[in-house]
C-alpha cells in the first residue's frame, strides 16, 4: 500500500474538524431554541404580575410603533412587557415612568397602559 500524502491527511483532518464544529453548533443552537421555547411557554401560562386599573413604575427600554402607529414606550414589570401610550417626546430610553394598565393582549403576555408621569 502506498503512503498517504501529508496534504491529503491535512485535508481529511480539516473536513473532520468542520463536521464536528457544525454538529456542535447545531446542538448548541437547538438547546438555546428549546430553552427559549420553554421560557415562552412558561410566560404564557403564568398570571400577569400586573392588574388592570393599577399604576406601576418601570424603566423605558425602547420605543416602538406597536399596533397603534404612534410612539409607544416599552418597558417591563417583573419581566412582563408593558406598552405605554401617550408618552411625551421628552421621555427617553432609560427614564422611569408611571403608567396605568388599561388592558391585556389576547394571550395575557403583555399589557397596554397609559402614561401617568415620571417616577
Amino acid at each position: 500500500m502506498a503512503p498517504v500524502p501529508p496534504v491529503l491527511l491535512a485535508a481529511a483532518a480539516v473536513v473532520v474538524l468542520l463536521v464536528l464544529t457544525a454538529l456542535w453548533w447545531r446542538s448548541r443552537t437547538s438547546t438555546d431554541a428549546r430553552e427559549s421555547k420553554r421560557a415562552h411557554d412558561a410566560a404564557q401560562e403564568r398570571d400577569p404580575p400586573v392588574d388592570i386599573g393599577e399604576t406601576y413604575e418601570f424603566g423605558v427600554t425602547e420605543f416602538s410603533d406597536h399596533h397603534s402607529g404612534e410612539r409607544v414606550a416599552v418597558g417591563k414589570v417583573q419581566g412582563f412587557v408593558v406598552f405605554t401610550e401617550d408618552v411625551p417626546n421628552a421621555v427617553d430610553e432609560g427614564d422611569v415612568i408611571r403608567a396605568k394598565i388599561m388592558s391585556f393582549n389576547r394571550d395575557n403576555t403583555s399589557a397596554d397602559a397609559t402614561y401617568e408621569g415620571r417616577a
